[in-house]
């Protein structure tokens, strides 16, 4: 690797580029299309880019943290067309994995490499560097783009073109279903009257309990709605896994209800909350405030 470029200096991107360059030991130029996230990572000691033009056609490993399908297609696209053969595009945003096969297609055409490598943990994650990451594509690609994905996590190699972001669907499917039962649970908690501290000192280290449980129950009794992971982003996941399971001709009614509960959200003005909001849903349907906010 002479030169990696970092795409996309959003909340999560911006810690993400920033821990490659600080750790990696090589050059990294960073862009993106808002002015205030460039001097923000100007700021952190980043180097800038002066347009993506330049990441696509300068760099020989291509990093990009990305919102939407169609961003991330052009992008890929863009870099395939600047690029040179031996080039990896490493896309660290969650797609649809039909999408991204189409997008690999196209770069083994041009001598390239796509990995789609997908993460999870949220903003405390990306700036702590302890990402989960699922990186598909091929094998020899992600041996060598390996260390830089060690900079803001722990890479695991999923498999072929598209394991990476079906694995993180399936990581979102699962962690989905069990916000919405804790927000049905602790809705239900409040509406039967009792403590719901008590509830979760009893619960925590029992069969319900675990490192999600333990970071959002506590947010759902504080009514701390403040974005450690917003329900817009999850939400995204969940419409690229029904999305997929379309194309595989597969129902998935568990993961319909959540995105009913996250339409509700989105519905209602609460996407952007953390997915504790989702809590908000069932005091609606319930009639019963869960939690209180801190003094």
């Amino acid at each position: 690797m002479k030169k990696i470029g970092f795409l996309g200096l959003g909340v999560m991107g911006l810690s993400m580029a920033l821990n490659v360059s600080k750790k990696i030991g090589v050059e990294v130029i960073g862009y993106d299309v808002s002015e205030t996230q460039l001097h923000r990572y100007r700021e952190m000691g980043g180097t800038v880019a002066a347009s993506a033009e330049e990441l696509y056609s300068t760099c020989d490993v291509l990093l990009q943290m990305l919102p939407t399908h169609a961003i991330i297609q052009h992008s890929v696209e863009e870099a395939i067309r600047l690029g040179r053969p031996g080039n990896i595009i490493v896309d660290l945003s969650s797609a649809a994995p039909d999408i991204i096969l189409d997008l690999n297609k196209k770069a083994m055409n041009a001598g390239m490499f796509l990995l789609d490598s997908p993460v999870s943990g949220g903003n405390p994650m990306a700036e702590a560097g302890t990402l989960s990451i699922m990186t598909g594509g091929d094998p020899q690609a992600f041996e060598k783009v390996k260390p830089v994905l060690e900079c803001m996590g722990t890479p695991v190699y999923t498999g072929g073109s598209g394991s990476g972001d079906t694995t993180k669907l399936i990581n979102n499917m699962v962690g989905g279903a069990i916000l919405v039962a804790i927000a049905e649970g602790y809705a239900f908690a409040a509406k039967a009257g009792i403590d719901l501290q008590t509830t979760f000192e009893a619960t925590r280290h029992g069969f319900a309990g675990g490192p999600l449980y333990d970071n959002k129950v506590p947010k759902v009794l504080k009514r701390d709605y403040e974005p450690g992971a917003r329900i817009a982003v999850h939400r995204k996941d969940i419409l690229n896994a029904i999305h997929y399971a379309h194309k595989m001709d597969v129902d998935l009614p568990l993961t319909d209800v959540v995105l009913r509960i996250m339409d509700w959200a989105n519905d209602n003005g609460y996407v952007n909350e953390d997915q504790a909001a989702l809590v908000r849903y069932y005091e609606d349907k319930m009639q019963v405030t869960v939690g209180q906010e801190e003094k």
